[in-house]
């Protein structure tokens, strides 16, 4: 079973020891440069899990939220899609990223991650060990909408629904439909909507290890974004939560 999983989720594979860090499905990027991306640490913190709506007028837009775990130096992955060093995850941060897959209504997926999802959460609360969290999840995975972007496979299943045209114009259609909040996981997929300006959330759980190099959790970007932090929090092991909002 590949180490790599959903956004915003931590688990253990019961066909292996290691856990499982909720990365993107991590993809080299040739253009590593810096990508512009202003914090603005002026507005109040507010904890609680993802609301149904953001800054911006009820009902206007769905809320596209991209998060995981990363490095202190910036990376989903070290060299080789190495995620060795987010070692297993406490029972609190576990519970957080699974508090806020509950709160998607719909989750989007690159081929990549699809394919790894699918090839073990349709059963993962039946594997042997499985933790009351990881049975939930599990169960949440299958009863959440998904849609999966890809020109490579032709069958999909498990309440999910295929597109193979362009992602973009389907992510901004999505986002106009009424619904909850959605996540969107897969490096390139994910990539390709903070390039169009279609996140409007990232969070980050930042663990406290340099590895140097690797695949970046930001891409490369044409302006330019200005964000809200909205909640930070600290979790067992020297981790950061920290949640931003976009500026509209």
């Amino acid at each position: 079973m590949d180490r790599r999983c959903v956004p915003s989720v931590v688990r253990h594979l019961a066909n292996d020891s290691s856990w499982v860090t909720c990365c993107l499905s991590p993809e080299r990027e040739d253009d590593a440069r810096v990508p512009k991306i202003v914090m603005s640490m002026t507005v109040p913190l507010r904890a609680g899990l993802y609301t149904q709506t953001d800054s911006r007028e009820a009902g206007v837009v769905r809320k596209l939220i991209y998060g995981m775990n990363l490095t202190l130096d910036g990376y989903i992955a070290a060299p080789g899609d190495d995620i060795g060093w987010s070692g297993p995850p406490s029972d609190e941060l576990f519970q957080w990223w699974l508090d806020q897959e509950r709160a998607s209504g719909l989750l989007l997926y690159g081929r990549k991650l699809w394919e790894t999802m699918s090839s073990y959460w349709p059963t993962g609360d039946q594997q042997p060990n499985a933790t009351p969290a990881q049975i939930a999840f599990a169960q949440n995975w299958r009863d959440t909408p998904k849609v999966v972007f890809s020109s490579t496979i032709d069958k999909v299943d498990w309440n999910t629904r295929l597109v193979t045209g362009d992602a973009i114009d389907e992510i901004t259609r999505l986002k106009a439909e009424d619904g909850g909040p959605m996540g969107i996981g897969g490096a390139t997929l994910a990539r390709a909507a903070m390039r169009a300006g279609l996140i409007d959330e990232y969070a980050l759980a930042t663990h406290p290890v340099l590895v140097g190099a690797g695949t970046p959790f930001f891409t490369a970007l044409d302006s330019w974004v200005s964000v809200n932090l909205v909640e930070t929090r600290t979790f067992p092991g020297g981790i950061v939560l920290t949640r931003y909002e976009t500026r509209r």
